[in-house]
């Protein structure tokens, strides 16, 4: 489907959310979930003010929609035992509700965004056939976006849906508390990277812009699918910190742990060969984030 469509984007305020909603107007009727309204609200964007970790209803929403991006998720992850029902509410029940919702709405697509760390960690880098790492050791929050996986697979009978597992989405605006952002700061400020091993852990960050390209990619996909959307670059911690040292100017401070390195590299084949090529290499999309 590529002619002009209306889409729910769920999660409008994040990093992925805004920067897809400010695209996609450009070609849809977009409406945007957002817990509150933001200051700068986009032209042409229907906001739908809504708190998922609430008893929420769907009846302010469109009774008729065409897709639905459901990339909302908890900013509450690192908060477990206490705020685990935030995270089930925002990320699982929000997911029921919404399929349920896109069903009713007669939504021919529903896209849900995952996480690559549902693979655990390895040497080599995951495909989308790769074993998921065992369910008990995921971890609360993971655990919860791949319980919602299993929920919109079901679906799959009622609708096209697609599953991207994204891989350290990062870009202007992100939040300081985030991978990428946190090491522009450390290094800026003289604090030590900590690394496992002599190099660190490995990964494929992917651009935000890049990461809205596959979105947007997704509405033409027929049948259902699943996904790793991640970045052209696999690189050390050490790499992507003496990077972001050549860009600020300033070297990179070091300490080094005797454990083996947890890699989360995705292997984006599938993503090249169905979405999207990535065309913001490591180096050149960091320098928003400063």
């Amino acid at each position: 489907m590529s002619e002009s469509q209306r889409i729910l984007v769920t999660g409008a305020n994040g990093l992925l959310g805004r920067h897809a909603v400010a695209t996609l107007r450009e070609t849809h009727e977009v409406h945007a979930m957002v817990h509150t309204l933001p200051q700068d609200a986009l032209d042409g964007v229907i906001y739908h003010v809504l708190d998922l970790a609430s008893d929420w209803s769907t009846a302010a929403l469109p009774s008729k929609i065409d897709s639905v991006f459901h990339l909302a998720q908890s900013s509450r992850f690192r908060e477990f035992p206490e705020l685990a029902l935030d995270v089930f509410r925002v990320n699982v029940d929000s997911t029921a509700r919404l399929l349920d919702y896109a069903r009713r709405a007669g939504a021919k697509r529903f896209v849900f965004a995952s996480s690559g760390g549902v693979y655990g960690a390895g040497a080599q880098a995951f495909t989308e056939n790769s074993p998921i790492i065992p369910h008990g050791k995921l971890g609360y929050y993971l655990a919860s976006k791949l319980c919602s996986e299993v929920l919109v697979q079901n679906y799959a009978q009622l609708m096209g849906v697609t599953i991207l597992r994204f891989f350290f989405v990062y870009g202007a605006g992100q939040k300081r508390s985030m991978l990428i952002p946190r090491l522009v700061d450390n290094i800026c400020e003289g604090h030590a990277i900590t690394l496992q091993g002599n190099d660190g852990i490995r990964i494929n960050p992917i651009h935000v812009s890049d990461a809205v390209r596959a979105l947007q990619s997704s509405l033409k996909l027929e049948g259902s699918h699943t996904f790793n959307v991640a970045g052209p670059d696999v690189l050390s911690l050490r790499e992507l910190a003496e990077l972001i040292g050549q860009a600020v100017g300033k070297a990179p401070v070091f300490s080094c742990e005797e454990v083996e390195p947890k890699h989360l590299v995705a292997d984006i084949e599938e993503m090249q060969l169905k979405l999207v090529k990535p065309e913001i290499g490591f180096a050149k999309g960091l320098k928003e984030l400063f």
